[in-house]
């Protein structure tokens, strides 16, 4: 009985980190750019875009589609940087274990 005890604390001390832990990563940032820096995109830790940013240049009303295309390169790459970011600092966490949700 024991080691059942000792094992909860155990977890319950690793949610706990867990939880600081996305409450850090949710400040953390990371920008993304395309079209050469053109299009600029800033996401957090929560994969949350917190700004998208675009040059002069690439706003052309002859051609919104090479924008679009631009941003939804640049939002993508944000986005999958911010989970591999989370990823890293949870895998620290957790010891490479795969726990489903994290």
């Amino acid at each position: 009985m024991k080691n059942m005890n000792s094992m909860m604390k155990q977890a319950q001390k690793l949610q706990k980190k867990m939880l600081q832990t996305q409450a850090e990563l949710a400040t953390k940032t990371i920008e993304t750019s395309s079209g050469g820096g053109m299009v600029k995109v800033i996401a957090n830790g929560a994969q949350k875009i917190e700004s998208i940013v675009l040059e002069k240049e690439v706003v052309d009303p002859e051609d919104v589609e090479m924008l679009q295309d631009l941003v939804l390169a640049a939002v993508n790459d944000a986005l999958n940087k911010s989970q591999e970011m989370v990823s890293s600092e949870m895998g620290k966490l957790t010891g490479g274990l795969n726990i489903p949700g994290l």
